[in-house]
């Protein structure tokens, strides 16, 4: 993990990766903002060791039945990646615990905030958004939104779309370029 610089904004990034693909985009996204201010990538089997203040938190997961993972979904992930036809690997930092969990049990560690998903291309009505449902969880949570639920698509095999590792290191450079400005303004 990258470590804060005194006086310039902190960001951390927190992800749900089940077969790497939100792991890509977390991973662009990050080196989108990088140029701009220090950024802290967690999986969220480590979520637990981010530690101090935050400028700014970026949330994403992937797109399970219409919202974010359960344990029900994860387990047919697991289910998924047994089988060999699918050709799909459990992601290294993929954790029983979710995005849904670890919102549910812990107060907004940051005031602004940015979702993100990984879902399926298809029309979000037939698909659902997590990053819809993080965005109404951090806002319940009294956070401010500093950029609209955003989604990268994947294919009906769960592989990433071309093009979307890419736009998600825009979309990254474009948070940095807000970010930047924004902690000199008052928290």
């Amino acid at each position: 993990m990258d470590s804060p610089v005194e006086g310039v904004a902190h960001v951390a990034i927190v992800y749900e990766s089940m077969f790497g693909n939100t792991r890509s985009i977390a991973e662009a996204i990050a080196d989108g903002i990088r140029p701009y201010c220090p950024v802290t990538l967690v999986p969220i089997g480590r979520v637990d060791e981010l530690a101090g203040e935050l400028d700014m938190l970026i949330v994403g997961g992937p797109t399970h039945a219409h919202g974010l993972s359960r344990p029900e979904s994860r387990a047919e992930a697991i289910v998924w990646a047994d089988n060999e036809q699918k050709n799909l690997h459990l992601d290294d930092g993929w954790s029983e615990r979710g995005i849904r969990e670890w919102l549910a049990h812990t107060p907004s560690p940051a005031r602004r905030f940015a979702a993100f998903d990984t879902r399926v291309d298809m029309p979000r009505i037939f698909t659902g958004s997590a990053a819809a449902a993080i965005d109404r969880r951090l806002t319940k949570a009294g956070g401010e939104r500093f950029a609209g639920p955003m989604s990268f698509l994947v294919d009906r095999g769960s592989r990433l779309v071309d093009g979307e590792v890419e736009r998600a290191h825009e979309w990254g450079g474009e948070l940095g370029v807000r970010i930047a400005p924004a902690r000199r303004q008052p928290l």
